[in-house]
């Protein structure tokens, strides 16, 4: 599952903490050997990756919720 900036924001983050933890998550994309993250134009990240930046799980109810 991937989510964005908007899916954080709807989950209670603010704008710039969204943006962070997907700037983050993208960062850490890339240590492990995915070159595609370091495109500007990425805005999706894998969702345990964030989880993993928060040491949390983040519930997802339905595809639904997210569009």
């Amino acid at each position: 599952m991937f989510i964005d900036k908007n899916y954080l924001v709807k989950c209670g983050f603010g704008p710039y903490q969204a943006y962070m933890l997907i700037k983050q998550a993208k960062a850490i994309m890339v240590q492990r050997g995915f070159a595609y993250y370091k495109s500007n134009g990425v805005g999706k990240v894998p969702k345990e990756t964030v989880e993993e930046i928060l040491g949390t799980k983040l519930e997802i109810e339905s595809v639904a919720d997210i569009a």
